[in-house]
Protein backbone atom coordinates (compact mmCIF):
# COMPACT_ATOMS: atom_id res chain seq x y z
CA UNK A 1 0.00 0.00 0.00
CA UNK A 2 2.90 2.35 0.81
CA UNK A 3 4.45 1.69 -2.78
CA UNK A 4 1.39 2.12 -4.78
CA UNK A 5 1.31 5.84 -3.57
CA UNK A 6 4.44 6.83 -3.12
CA UNK A 7 6.34 4.87 -6.32
CA UNK A 8 3.70 4.96 -8.48
CA UNK A 9 4.46 6.45 -11.80
CA UNK A 10 3.23 10.04 -12.48
CA UNK A 11 3.40 11.05 -15.83
CA UNK A 12 4.10 14.57 -16.31
CA UNK A 13 3.86 15.06 -13.24
CA UNK A 14 -0.17 15.28 -13.10
CA UNK A 15 -1.50 13.78 -10.01
CA UNK A 16 1.29 16.19 -8.37
CA UNK A 17 -0.63 19.14 -10.08
CA UNK A 18 -4.09 18.16 -9.36
CA UNK A 19 -3.21 18.06 -5.52
CA UNK A 20 -1.64 21.14 -5.52
CA UNK A 21 -4.31 22.88 -7.58
CA UNK A 22 -6.63 21.60 -5.27
CA UNK A 23 -4.94 22.90 -1.79
CA UNK A 24 -4.50 26.23 -4.08
CA UNK A 25 -8.19 26.37 -5.03
CA UNK A 26 -9.83 25.24 -1.75
CA UNK A 27 -7.37 27.72 -0.15
CA UNK A 28 -9.07 30.59 -2.02
CA UNK A 29 -12.17 29.43 -1.35
CA UNK A 30 -12.58 29.20 1.98
CA UNK A 31 -10.42 32.48 1.91
CA UNK A 32 -12.85 34.27 0.08
CA UNK A 33 -15.71 32.88 2.55
CA UNK A 34 -14.39 34.57 5.34
CA UNK A 35 -13.83 37.81 3.48
CA UNK A 36 -16.86 37.68 2.83
CA UNK A 37 -18.36 37.53 6.11
CA UNK A 38 -19.80 34.25 6.16
CA UNK A 39 -19.42 32.18 9.12
CA UNK A 40 -17.47 29.52 10.08
CA UNK A 41 -19.78 27.18 8.92
CA UNK A 42 -20.49 28.43 5.79
CA UNK A 43 -16.50 28.85 5.40
CA UNK A 44 -16.50 24.91 5.55
CA UNK A 45 -19.19 24.45 3.09
CA UNK A 46 -17.62 26.61 1.03
CA UNK A 47 -14.09 24.81 1.20
CA UNK A 48 -16.26 20.97 0.79
CA UNK A 49 -17.93 22.11 -2.37
CA UNK A 50 -15.04 23.33 -3.94
CA UNK A 51 -13.43 20.20 -3.64
CA UNK A 52 -15.89 18.84 -5.13
CA UNK A 53 -15.98 20.94 -7.56
CA UNK A 54 -11.96 20.10 -8.48
CA UNK A 55 -12.06 16.30 -7.57
CA UNK A 56 -15.06 15.11 -9.42
CA UNK A 57 -15.20 17.17 -12.62
CA UNK A 58 -13.32 14.69 -15.29
CA UNK A 59 -14.43 15.70 -18.49
CA UNK A 60 -12.39 15.03 -21.74
CA UNK A 61 -11.92 19.05 -22.52
CA UNK A 62 -11.09 22.19 -20.56
CA UNK A 63 -14.57 23.27 -22.91
CA UNK A 64 -16.55 20.67 -21.21
CA UNK A 65 -15.31 20.87 -17.76
CA UNK A 66 -16.06 24.73 -17.56
CA UNK A 67 -19.77 23.68 -18.78
CA UNK A 68 -20.06 21.20 -16.22
CA UNK A 69 -18.89 23.13 -13.23
CA UNK A 70 -21.35 26.02 -14.47
CA UNK A 71 -24.19 23.29 -13.73
CA UNK A 72 -23.38 22.34 -10.65
CA UNK A 73 -25.32 25.27 -8.71
CA UNK A 74 -28.30 24.26 -10.69
CA UNK A 75 -28.65 20.34 -9.03
CA UNK A 76 -26.55 21.48 -6.01
CA UNK A 77 -28.71 24.42 -4.75
CA UNK A 78 -32.17 22.98 -5.05
CA UNK A 79 -30.73 19.76 -3.02
CA UNK A 80 -29.08 22.25 -0.65
CA UNK A 81 -32.22 23.77 0.12
CA UNK A 82 -34.68 20.62 0.23
CA UNK A 83 -32.25 19.19 2.67
CA UNK A 84 -32.35 22.56 4.77
CA UNK A 85 -35.98 22.75 4.41
CA UNK A 86 -36.60 19.17 5.67
CA UNK A 87 -34.39 19.34 8.68
CA UNK A 88 -37.25 18.97 11.05
CA UNK A 89 -39.49 16.30 8.72
CA UNK A 90 -37.26 12.99 8.98
CA UNK A 91 -39.40 10.71 7.20
CA UNK A 92 -39.74 13.25 4.37
CA UNK A 93 -35.97 14.30 4.57
CA UNK A 94 -34.67 10.29 4.47
CA UNK A 95 -37.27 9.33 1.66
CA UNK A 96 -35.14 12.56 -0.42
CA UNK A 97 -32.10 11.34 0.65
CA UNK A 98 -32.82 8.26 -0.77
CA UNK A 99 -34.64 9.45 -3.78
CA UNK A 100 -30.97 11.55 -4.31
CA UNK A 101 -29.01 8.51 -3.90
CA UNK A 102 -31.07 6.94 -6.71
CA UNK A 103 -30.53 9.55 -9.18
CA UNK A 104 -27.29 10.42 -8.06
CA UNK A 105 -26.18 6.87 -9.44
CA UNK A 106 -28.80 6.89 -12.39
CA UNK A 107 -26.92 9.95 -13.54
CA UNK A 108 -23.63 8.25 -14.25
CA UNK A 109 -25.26 6.68 -17.69
CA UNK A 110 -25.12 10.40 -19.33
CA UNK A 111 -20.80 9.84 -18.53
CA UNK A 112 -18.67 11.98 -16.79
CA UNK A 113 -20.73 15.28 -16.74
CA UNK A 114 -23.63 13.05 -15.38
CA UNK A 115 -21.29 11.25 -12.90
CA UNK A 116 -19.93 14.70 -11.73
CA UNK A 117 -23.63 16.47 -11.63
CA UNK A 118 -24.77 13.22 -9.53
CA UNK A 119 -21.64 12.83 -6.88
CA UNK A 120 -22.08 17.05 -6.50
CA UNK A 121 -26.16 16.33 -5.29
CA UNK A 122 -25.33 13.63 -3.56
CA UNK A 123 -22.48 15.53 -1.37
CA UNK A 124 -24.49 18.83 -1.00
CA UNK A 125 -27.36 16.33 0.56
CA UNK A 126 -24.54 14.50 2.52
CA UNK A 127 -23.32 18.21 4.03
CA UNK A 128 -26.09 19.83 4.65
CA UNK A 129 -26.71 16.94 7.62
CA UNK A 130 -23.02 16.99 8.74
CA UNK A 131 -23.89 20.43 9.45
CA UNK A 132 -27.02 20.21 10.89
CA UNK A 133 -28.14 22.66 8.06
CA UNK A 134 -31.63 24.41 8.93
CA UNK A 135 -33.81 26.93 6.84
CA UNK A 136 -32.29 30.05 8.44
CA UNK A 137 -28.76 29.02 7.39
CA UNK A 138 -29.82 28.54 3.98
CA UNK A 139 -28.75 32.16 2.64
CA UNK A 140 -25.48 31.85 4.09
CA UNK A 141 -24.69 28.09 2.89
CA UNK A 142 -25.69 29.01 -0.77
CA UNK A 143 -23.42 32.04 -1.07
CA UNK A 144 -21.03 29.43 0.39
CA UNK A 145 -21.56 27.11 -2.20
CA UNK A 146 -21.65 29.92 -5.09
CA UNK A 147 -18.68 31.85 -3.88
CA UNK A 148 -16.60 28.50 -3.66
CA UNK A 149 -17.30 27.17 -7.39
CA UNK A 150 -16.41 30.81 -8.43
CA UNK A 151 -13.30 30.27 -6.85
CA UNK A 152 -12.70 27.07 -7.37
CA UNK A 153 -13.53 27.82 -11.21
CA UNK A 154 -10.78 30.92 -11.27
CA UNK A 155 -8.19 28.73 -10.29
CA UNK A 156 -9.06 25.89 -12.43
CA UNK A 157 -9.63 27.37 -15.90
CA UNK A 158 -7.35 30.74 -15.19
CA UNK A 159 -4.49 30.60 -12.84
CA UNK A 160 -3.97 27.08 -13.42
CA UNK A 161 -5.20 25.37 -16.25
CA UNK A 162 -2.96 22.51 -17.36
CA UNK A 163 -4.98 20.67 -18.98
CA UNK A 164 -5.04 19.92 -23.13
CA UNK A 165 -7.41 17.35 -23.84
CA UNK A 166 -7.99 14.84 -21.47
CA UNK A 167 -8.62 11.04 -22.64
CA UNK A 168 -12.44 10.30 -22.35
CA UNK A 169 -13.41 7.99 -19.67
CA UNK A 170 -14.52 4.79 -21.23
CA UNK A 171 -18.72 4.61 -21.23
CA UNK A 172 -19.93 1.58 -19.05
CA UNK A 173 -20.64 -1.13 -20.96
CA UNK A 174 -23.87 -0.61 -22.70
CA UNK A 175 -28.25 -1.94 -22.13
CA UNK A 176 -31.25 -1.18 -21.64
CA UNK A 177 -33.59 -1.28 -18.95
CA UNK A 178 -32.31 -3.33 -15.74
CA UNK A 179 -29.72 -5.06 -18.32
CA UNK A 180 -27.80 -1.43 -17.89
CA UNK A 181 -25.34 -1.68 -15.39
CA UNK A 182 -26.07 2.04 -14.02
CA UNK A 183 -29.64 1.08 -14.11
CA UNK A 184 -28.68 -2.01 -11.36
CA UNK A 185 -26.42 0.07 -9.69
CA UNK A 186 -28.83 2.80 -8.94
CA UNK A 187 -31.40 0.14 -7.13
CA UNK A 188 -28.79 -1.33 -5.37
CA UNK A 189 -27.19 1.52 -4.41
CA UNK A 190 -31.08 2.90 -3.10
CA UNK A 191 -31.87 -0.63 -1.76
CA UNK A 192 -27.96 -0.28 0.29
CA UNK A 193 -28.30 3.05 1.29
CA UNK A 194 -31.88 2.24 2.98
CA UNK A 195 -30.10 -0.14 5.02
CA UNK A 196 -27.53 2.01 5.84
CA UNK A 197 -30.18 4.45 7.07
CA UNK A 198 -32.14 2.62 9.19
CA UNK A 199 -29.84 0.89 10.95
CA UNK A 200 -27.26 3.78 10.91
CA UNK A 201 -29.86 5.71 12.43
CA UNK A 202 -30.52 3.13 15.24
CA UNK A 203 -27.00 3.20 15.92
CA UNK A 204 -26.92 7.40 16.05
CA UNK A 205 -29.94 9.84 15.54
CA UNK A 206 -27.12 12.45 15.00
CA UNK A 207 -24.73 10.81 12.69
CA UNK A 208 -26.33 8.30 10.48
CA UNK A 209 -25.77 9.91 7.55
CA UNK A 210 -22.01 8.60 8.20
CA UNK A 211 -23.49 5.35 6.91
CA UNK A 212 -25.32 6.38 4.12
CA UNK A 213 -22.30 7.88 2.97
CA UNK A 214 -19.98 5.09 3.01
CA UNK A 215 -22.59 3.19 1.20
CA UNK A 216 -22.66 6.11 -1.63
CA UNK A 217 -18.80 6.22 -2.12
CA UNK A 218 -18.35 2.04 -2.20
CA UNK A 219 -20.68 2.25 -5.07
CA UNK A 220 -18.83 5.49 -6.63
CA UNK A 221 -16.38 4.00 -10.13
CA UNK A 222 -17.81 0.38 -9.48
CA UNK A 223 -19.38 -1.64 -12.41
CA UNK A 224 -19.84 -5.29 -10.19
CA UNK A 225 -20.50 -6.98 -6.76
CA UNK A 226 -16.27 -8.17 -6.61
CA UNK A 227 -15.12 -4.74 -7.71
CA UNK A 228 -17.78 -3.16 -4.79
CA UNK A 229 -16.67 -5.87 -2.29
CA UNK A 230 -13.35 -4.60 -2.45
CA UNK A 231 -13.78 -0.94 -2.38
CA UNK A 232 -15.90 -1.45 0.51
CA UNK A 233 -13.08 -3.25 2.44
CA UNK A 234 -10.92 -0.44 1.50
CA UNK A 235 -13.17 2.15 2.86
CA UNK A 236 -13.30 0.54 6.38
CA UNK A 237 -9.44 -0.36 5.94
CA UNK A 238 -8.43 3.64 5.25
CA UNK A 239 -11.22 4.43 7.82
CA UNK A 240 -9.65 2.49 10.41
CA UNK A 241 -6.12 3.48 9.90
CA UNK A 242 -7.68 7.34 9.68
CA UNK A 243 -9.44 7.12 12.87
CA UNK A 244 -6.04 5.77 14.34
CA UNK A 245 -4.41 9.04 13.33
CA UNK A 246 -7.24 10.96 14.53
CA UNK A 247 -6.59 9.88 18.00
CA UNK A 248 -2.66 10.57 17.72
CA UNK A 249 -3.19 13.98 15.76
CA UNK A 250 -6.86 15.59 15.30
CA UNK A 251 -7.37 15.07 19.09
CA UNK A 252 -4.53 16.63 20.55
CA UNK A 253 -4.85 19.71 18.21
CA UNK A 254 -8.53 19.99 19.20
CA UNK A 255 -9.02 22.65 16.69
CA UNK A 256 -6.29 24.90 16.70
CA UNK A 257 -6.27 27.34 14.12
CA UNK A 258 -3.28 26.96 12.15
CA UNK A 259 -1.89 24.14 12.96
CA UNK A 260 -5.38 22.33 11.67
CA UNK A 261 -5.16 24.60 8.71
CA UNK A 262 -1.67 23.07 7.81
CA UNK A 263 -2.96 19.87 8.36
CA UNK A 264 -6.10 20.04 6.25
CA UNK A 265 -4.12 21.65 3.42
CA UNK A 266 -2.09 18.04 3.73
CA UNK A 267 -4.81 16.01 3.92
CA UNK A 268 -6.85 17.85 0.66
CA UNK A 269 -3.33 17.18 -0.80
CA UNK A 270 -3.50 13.67 0.26
CA UNK A 271 -6.85 13.30 -0.85
CA UNK A 272 -6.23 14.54 -4.65
CA UNK A 273 -2.46 12.57 -4.95
CA UNK A 274 -3.40 9.56 -3.75
CA UNK A 275 -7.24 8.84 -5.47
CA UNK A 276 -5.41 7.60 -8.66
CA UNK A 277 -3.66 4.78 -6.91
CA UNK A 278 -4.93 4.33 -3.73
CA UNK A 279 -8.39 4.19 -2.22
CA UNK A 280 -7.34 3.14 1.44
CA UNK A 281 -4.86 6.60 1.24
CA UNK A 282 -7.49 8.81 0.22
CA UNK A 283 -10.19 7.36 2.58
CA UNK A 284 -7.72 7.55 5.12
CA UNK A 285 -7.28 11.10 4.40
CA UNK A 286 -10.83 11.79 4.10
CA UNK A 287 -11.10 10.19 7.33
CA UNK A 288 -8.21 12.50 8.73
CA UNK A 289 -10.00 15.96 7.22
CA UNK A 290 -13.44 14.89 8.77
CA UNK A 291 -11.92 14.64 12.19
CA UNK A 292 -10.32 18.13 11.83
CA UNK A 293 -13.02 19.64 10.92
CA UNK A 294 -14.74 18.20 13.60
CA UNK A 295 -12.13 19.71 16.11
CA UNK A 296 -13.11 22.81 14.33
CA UNK A 297 -16.59 23.25 15.05
CA UNK A 298 -15.97 21.90 18.46
CA UNK A 299 -17.33 18.41 18.86
CA UNK A 300 -14.42 15.71 18.31
CA UNK A 301 -14.13 12.98 20.96
CA UNK A 302 -12.51 9.45 21.19
CA UNK A 303 -16.33 8.56 21.49
CA UNK A 304 -17.21 10.25 18.20
CA UNK A 305 -14.30 8.72 16.09
CA UNK A 306 -15.37 5.35 17.61
CA UNK A 307 -19.22 5.84 16.41
CA UNK A 308 -18.14 7.02 12.79
CA UNK A 309 -16.37 3.47 12.44
CA UNK A 310 -19.32 1.93 13.79
CA UNK A 311 -21.37 3.84 10.71
CA UNK A 312 -18.89 2.72 8.30
CA UNK A 313 -18.99 -0.43 8.55
CA UNK A 314 -22.71 -0.72 8.64
CA UNK A 315 -22.39 2.00 5.35
CA UNK A 316 -19.93 -1.32 3.77
CA UNK A 317 -22.35 -3.58 5.32
CA UNK A 318 -25.35 -2.57 3.28
CA UNK A 319 -23.38 -1.82 -0.05
CA UNK A 320 -22.55 -5.41 0.42
CA UNK A 321 -25.77 -6.70 0.92
CA UNK A 322 -27.11 -4.92 -2.29
CA UNK A 323 -25.04 -6.46 -4.43
CA UNK A 324 -25.03 -9.51 -3.23
CA UNK A 325 -28.98 -9.86 -3.00
CA UNK A 326 -30.17 -6.94 -5.21
CA UNK A 327 -29.90 -7.51 -9.26
CA UNK A 328 -26.10 -8.77 -9.31
CA UNK A 329 -23.54 -7.70 -11.78
CA UNK A 330 -21.18 -10.80 -11.62
CA UNK A 331 -17.47 -10.08 -11.78
CA UNK A 332 -16.62 -12.24 -14.58
CA UNK A 333 -18.65 -10.88 -16.95
CA UNK A 334 -17.64 -7.48 -16.06
CA UNK A 335 -14.16 -7.90 -16.55
CA UNK A 336 -14.66 -10.10 -19.61
CA UNK A 337 -16.82 -7.22 -21.60
CA UNK A 338 -13.57 -4.68 -20.22
CA UNK A 339 -10.55 -7.24 -21.58
CA UNK A 340 -12.92 -7.12 -24.97
CA UNK A 341 -12.57 -3.64 -25.71
CA UNK A 342 -8.98 -3.56 -24.67
CA UNK A 343 -8.24 -6.20 -26.78
CA UNK A 344 -10.17 -4.47 -29.66
CA UNK A 345 -8.21 -1.17 -29.06
CA UNK A 346 -5.27 -2.74 -29.36
CA UNK A 347 -5.97 -3.73 -33.13
CA UNK A 348 -7.25 -0.13 -33.78
CA UNK A 349 -3.97 0.99 -32.29
CA UNK A 350 -1.63 -1.42 -34.33
CA UNK A 351 -4.00 -0.35 -37.61
CA UNK A 352 -3.35 3.66 -36.54
CA UNK A 353 0.52 3.31 -36.61
CA UNK A 354 0.80 1.33 -39.35
CA UNK A 355 -1.28 3.82 -41.21
CA UNK A 356 0.85 6.59 -39.77
CA UNK A 357 4.05 4.63 -41.09
CA UNK A 358 2.87 4.16 -44.38
CA UNK A 359 2.32 7.67 -44.40
CA UNK A 360 -1.41 8.54 -43.62
CA UNK A 361 -1.58 12.35 -42.50
CA UNK A 362 -4.87 11.85 -40.67
CA UNK A 363 -3.97 8.40 -38.62
CA UNK A 364 -3.58 9.63 -35.34
CA UNK A 365 -1.54 6.27 -32.95
CA UNK A 366 -1.43 8.23 -30.48
CA UNK A 367 -5.28 9.17 -28.85
CA UNK A 368 -5.57 5.63 -29.30
CA UNK A 369 -2.85 4.85 -27.11
CA UNK A 370 -4.65 7.36 -24.59
CA UNK A 371 -8.02 5.19 -25.13
CA UNK A 372 -5.93 2.04 -23.92
CA UNK A 373 -4.49 3.27 -21.45
CA UNK A 374 -7.65 4.37 -19.79
CA UNK A 375 -9.61 0.82 -20.77
CA UNK A 376 -6.55 -0.89 -19.05
CA UNK A 377 -7.35 0.69 -15.84
CA UNK A 378 -10.82 -0.23 -16.28
CA UNK A 379 -9.56 -3.70 -16.26
CA UNK A 380 -7.23 -3.17 -13.67
CA UNK A 381 -10.35 -1.89 -11.47
CA UNK A 382 -12.63 -5.13 -12.60
CA UNK A 383 -9.91 -8.12 -11.71
CA UNK A 384 -8.72 -6.23 -8.69
CA UNK A 385 -11.40 -8.77 -6.82
CA UNK A 386 -9.23 -11.85 -8.20
CA UNK A 387 -5.93 -10.86 -7.61
CA UNK A 388 -6.83 -9.60 -3.83
CA UNK A 389 -4.74 -11.51 -1.40
CA UNK A 390 -7.67 -12.41 0.54
CA UNK A 391 -9.23 -14.38 -2.38
CA UNK A 392 -9.39 -18.09 -1.77
CA UNK A 393 -9.46 -19.25 -5.54
CA UNK A 394 -6.05 -19.79 -6.24
CA UNK A 395 -6.34 -20.49 -10.45
CA UNK A 396 -8.81 -17.88 -10.97
CA UNK A 397 -5.64 -15.22 -9.35
CA UNK A 398 -3.10 -17.03 -11.41
CA UNK A 399 -4.74 -16.66 -14.34
CA UNK A 400 -6.00 -13.13 -13.53
CA UNK A 401 -2.75 -11.92 -12.95
CA UNK A 402 -1.27 -13.73 -15.98
CA UNK A 403 -3.69 -12.12 -18.16
CA UNK A 404 -2.79 -8.64 -16.34
CA UNK A 405 0.64 -9.32 -17.14
CA UNK A 406 0.48 -10.17 -20.83
CA UNK A 407 -2.04 -6.73 -21.57
CA UNK A 408 0.73 -4.58 -19.69
CA UNK A 409 3.24 -6.45 -22.41
CA UNK A 410 0.80 -5.46 -25.16
CA UNK A 411 0.29 -1.84 -23.94
CA UNK A 412 4.70 -1.31 -23.95
CA UNK A 413 4.80 -2.65 -27.28
CA UNK A 414 2.13 -0.48 -28.43
CA UNK A 415 3.63 2.20 -27.02
CA UNK A 416 6.72 1.39 -28.64
CA UNK A 417 5.26 1.22 -31.82
CA UNK A 418 3.64 4.42 -31.52
CA UNK A 419 7.09 5.86 -31.09
CA UNK A 420 8.37 4.43 -33.56
CA UNK A 421 5.66 5.77 -35.98
CA UNK A 422 6.01 9.08 -34.83
CA UNK A 423 9.61 9.63 -36.31
CA UNK A 424 9.12 11.15 -39.46
CA UNK A 425 12.13 9.12 -40.65
CA UNK A 426 10.01 6.13 -40.08
CA UNK A 427 9.13 4.26 -42.99
CA UNK A 428 6.60 1.96 -44.17
CA UNK A 429 7.66 -1.76 -44.40
CA UNK A 430 5.87 -4.09 -46.47
CA UNK A 431 5.64 -6.54 -43.67
CA UNK A 432 4.21 -4.46 -41.85
CA UNK A 433 0.49 -5.15 -43.07
CA UNK A 434 1.03 -8.80 -42.88
CA UNK A 435 1.66 -8.47 -39.02
CA UNK A 436 -1.66 -5.69 -38.47
CA UNK A 437 -3.21 -8.38 -39.83
CA UNK A 438 -2.37 -11.06 -37.71
CA UNK A 439 -3.21 -9.03 -34.95
CA UNK A 440 -6.74 -8.11 -36.42
CA UNK A 441 -7.01 -12.01 -36.79
CA UNK A 442 -5.96 -13.16 -33.08
CA UNK A 443 -8.25 -10.14 -31.49
CA UNK A 444 -10.52 -11.71 -33.61
CA UNK A 445 -9.81 -15.36 -32.22
CA UNK A 446 -10.05 -13.85 -28.78
CA UNK A 447 -13.14 -11.62 -28.64
CA UNK A 448 -14.93 -14.09 -30.93
CA UNK A 449 -16.66 -17.71 -29.83
CA UNK A 450 -13.66 -19.24 -29.03
CA UNK A 451 -13.25 -21.69 -31.56
CA UNK A 452 -10.32 -19.91 -33.78
CA UNK A 453 -7.03 -20.62 -32.57
CA UNK A 454 -4.47 -17.92 -32.01
CA UNK A 455 -1.23 -19.17 -33.72
CA UNK A 456 2.12 -17.24 -34.09
CA UNK A 457 3.71 -16.59 -37.02
CA UNK A 458 7.41 -17.76 -37.17
CA UNK A 459 9.09 -13.80 -37.97
CA UNK A 460 12.89 -13.46 -38.78
CA UNK A 461 14.25 -11.03 -36.38
CA UNK A 462 13.04 -7.40 -36.58
CA UNK A 463 13.86 -4.25 -35.39
CA UNK A 464 11.48 -0.95 -35.14
CA UNK A 465 8.13 -1.08 -35.37
CA UNK A 466 7.70 -4.96 -36.82
CA UNK A 467 9.33 -5.51 -33.41
CA UNK A 468 6.87 -4.36 -31.49
CA UNK A 469 4.47 -6.01 -33.73
CA UNK A 470 5.76 -8.75 -33.02
CA UNK A 471 5.89 -8.59 -29.51
CA UNK A 472 2.06 -7.60 -29.27
CA UNK A 473 1.60 -10.56 -31.35
CA UNK A 474 3.27 -12.79 -28.98
CA UNK A 475 1.23 -11.41 -25.75
CA UNK A 476 -1.96 -12.25 -27.84
CA UNK A 477 -1.13 -15.55 -28.80
CA UNK A 478 -0.14 -16.20 -24.95
CA UNK A 479 -3.59 -14.37 -23.76
CA UNK A 480 -5.28 -17.67 -25.54
CA UNK A 481 -4.83 -20.14 -22.44
CA UNK A 482 -5.94 -18.08 -19.44
CA UNK A 483 -8.84 -16.11 -21.46
CA UNK A 484 -10.47 -19.61 -22.04
CA UNK A 485 -9.45 -21.27 -19.12
CA UNK A 486 -13.31 -22.70 -17.61
CA UNK A 487 -13.65 -19.73 -14.69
Amino acid sequence: MLKRVFVAPDPGRVRLRFAGRAVVGIGLAVVVCALAGLSLVGAVTGGLAALLALFTVADATVRGQAVTTALLPAVGLPVLAAAAELHDHPVARDLTFLAVVGAGVYARRWGPRGHSLGVFAFMTFFVAQFLHATAARLPELSAAVVLSLLSAAAVRFGLWCYEDRMPPAPAPPAGTGLARVTTRQAVQATAGAGFALVVGQLVSGQRWYWAVGATWWIFVNTASRGETLVRGFRRVLGTVIGIGLGVLIAVPVDGAGLPTAVLLAGCVFGIFYSAAVSYTWMMLCVTLLAELLYGLLGVLTPGLLALRLAETGVGALGAALAVLFVLPVTTHLTTDAWIQRALRCVHACTAEAAARLAGSPDADPASRVAELEQLLGRVRLSVAPLVHPLNPMLGRKRRARRVLALLDDCAREIRGLVSVAADPEASHDARLAAACWRVEAAVEALTGDGTRQVALAPEPPAAGALAHLHGVERALAELATPLRTPS
